[in-house]
């Protein structure tokens, strides 16, 4: 984990910024139940152990939080903003969210925002670049799609790690290679097999109130529906989230299968926008954090 190697001066209202430690955790997680947001414990941990961060203290109690990940030399993601409610309307979140930027630099920086927070992260020189929906509920029974000749699921194993990587890599525009070791230990995932080639993924694991789907990286809408019905069928019964790209198309689809639209933050980047090679696309998020 990177860390911060100095504390910001308190301002005239008494806010103090300073690294993010793992004892602050519990902290934070006070802070996401305050706006009702639904991490555990569990979910900070593993988004702390891959990032740094930022805490707002006020006479020794934080009262703000913000993250930060680096994916190689020119890309990050930066998510988790929390303001406790009593304390918003004071600029916290936008001296958080700046003091990370100084320290990501030239980095092209992506995150999704909230409808109340869209006008802070323009203020910092972020520009809309797509929509995200998160969906979630009561997973159903799901049909089995099929596919086209010469393709098949299948669960992964290890020789498929550092090709699922370089399709990860592929589909979001910058190597994350850490993060899908972490994920690949912590979830289960099925490929997408063509003819021995692995032209997609998708990955099932515990978060939040339940279960979620995501990452979901394919060649094309037939081979996201495929992945994800494989993986809401054997979560049939259970709470399962799925946070997607708007403009895939399977809004509706996903709703068929229990899955109601609840949220649609914006997709926001500073810097230059992180092109998929293509031929291979992300249909869903690891987390809205992490991107």
């Amino acid at each position: 984990m990177n860390t911060v190697n100095h504390a910001i001066a308190p301002s005239t209202d008494g806010i103090v910024l300073r690294e993010m430690l793992e004892a602050d955790l519990e902290a934070a997680l006070s802070l996401s139940q305050a706006v009702h947001w639904p991490h555990r414990l569990a979910d900070w941990q593993f988004s702390f152990g891959l990032g740094r961060g930022l805490v707002a203290e006020r006479d020794g109690a934080v009262v703000g939080c913000a993250l930060s990940w680096n994916w190689g030399p020119a890309h990050a993601t930066l998510g988790l903003v929390i303001v406790d409610p009593k304390c918003q309307g004071r600029r916290i979140g936008f001296r958080l969210v700046q003091a990370l930027l100084a320290e990501l630099g030239e980095r092209s920086v992506l995150l999704h925002a909230t409808a109340e927070g869209r006008g802070l992260y323009e203020r910092l020189g972020f520009v809309r670049t797509g929509e995200v929906r998160q969906h979630q509920g009561q997973a159903q029974s799901a049909p089995l799609v099929a596919l086209d000749a010469g393709c098949r699921l299948r669960p992964s194993d290890h020789a498929d790690v550092d090709a699922l990587i370089e399709l990860d890599a592929a589909a979001r525009g910058m190597p994350r290679a850490t993060l899908m070791r972490e994920l690949l230990e912590a979830s289960e995932t099925v490929v997408l097999d063509h003819e021995g080639q692995r032209r997609g993924f998708a990955m099932l694991r515990r978060f939040g109130r339940g279960l979620v789907i995501g990452p979901v990286v394919a060649p094309d809408a037939l081979g996201a529906k495929a992945l994800i019905a494989h993986l809401v069928g054997v979560s049939a019964g259970k709470f399962v989230r799925i946070d997607i790209d708007f403009d895939t198309g399977l809004a509706e689809w996903l709703e068929g299968l229990g899955l109601m639209r609840v949220d649609g933050p914006t997709e926001m980047v500073r810097g230059p926008v992180q092109a998929p090679t293509p031929g291979v696309r992300r249909y869903a998020l690891v987390t809205q954090a992490l991107g």
